[in-house]
C-alpha cells in the first residue's frame, strides 16, 4: 500500500511497482493502512506541511499502530524517510520519531561545486547487512533530489552512507522500518532490485 498524504511522487512509485508485477493501492484511508501487508511512504515536498497533512488525514495513529505495534514492514522514500525522524529544520516541525535523528539543511563550503538541492546520481556505501540491499552491489548509484539530510544519533540505524561534500546517512533501517533518501523508482536496475527486495521481505 502506498500512503497518499498529499505530496508528489506517488504515481512514479506505483509505476515502479507495476514494472515488477506488484499490485499496489494508493490510499489516504487509515483502514487501508490497517489492512496492508507492507506500506510504502513516498513523498516530495515540505516536511512541516507533510506532518500537518498526516494529522489532518488521521494517519499518524494508523501508521504507529501498523508499524510500531503490528511491526508491518514500511519503506519511506525521500520525504517519506525524512518524516521518520524526530524533527526537521524544514518548517521547524516534529516528525514521527521512529528514529533518533533530525533532518538538517545542507550547508556547503564549496557552493559552486555542491549545489543545493543535491540533485542527480550518487553512490551508496552499504554499512550493514540487510535484506533490503540483497543483490545490490557496493557503490551502486541511485538518484537523489533533496536539500536536507538526516543526522542519525544511533550509528546502528545507518544502512547506507553517501558523500556530497560531507558523508551523511542515505538509508536507515531498524527492525521493520526502512528509509531511503534516494529515489529507487527513478534509479534503474539498482532501484528496481531494492523495491523487489522490499516487496519480498
Amino acid at each position: 500500500m502506498i500512503v497518499d498524504y498529499g505530496t508528489g511522487n506517488l504515481n512514479s512509485v506505483r509505476r515502479g511497482l507495476d514494472r515488477l508485477g506488484v499490485n499496489s493501492l494508493i490510499s489516504a484511508d487509515p483502514a487501508d493502512i490497517a489492512r496492508a501487508d507492507k506500506i510504502v511512504m513516498p513523498g516530495v515536498g515540505h516536511f512541516g506541511t507533510a506532518m500537518v497533512n498526516l494529522r489532518r488525514l488521521n494517519l499518524i495513529d494508523a501508521l504507529n499502530e501498523a508499524v510500531l505495534t503490528k511491526q508491518k514492514p514500511i519503506l519511506g522514500i525521500c520525504l517519506g524517510m525524512e518524516l521518520m525522524a524526530r524533527a526537521s529544520e524544514e518548517g521547524d516541525a516534529s516528525g514521527l520519531g521512529w528514529f533518533d535523528a533530525e533532518m538538517v539543511r545542507f550547508n556547503m563550503s564549496d557552493k559552486q561545486r555542491y549545489k543545493i538541492p543535491h540533485m542527480g546520481w550518487n553512490r551508496i556505501h552499504i554499512k550493514k547487512h540487510s535484506l533490503l540491499m540483497q543483490s545490490i552491489p557496493e557503490l551502486s548509484e541511485f538518484y537523489f533530489v533533496h536539500s536536507y539530510y538526516l543526522r542519525a544519533n544511533n550509528e546502528s540505524d545507518i544502512l547506507n552512507e553517501t558523500n556530497y561534500e560531507i558523508t551523511y546517512p542515505s538509508a536507515i533501517e531498524k527492525d521493520n522500518i526502512f528509509g531511503v533518501q534516494y529515489h529507487p523508482e527513478k534509479s534503474h536496475d539498482a532501484g528496481a532490485q531494492l523495491l523487489k527486495n522490499f516487496v519480498e521481505l
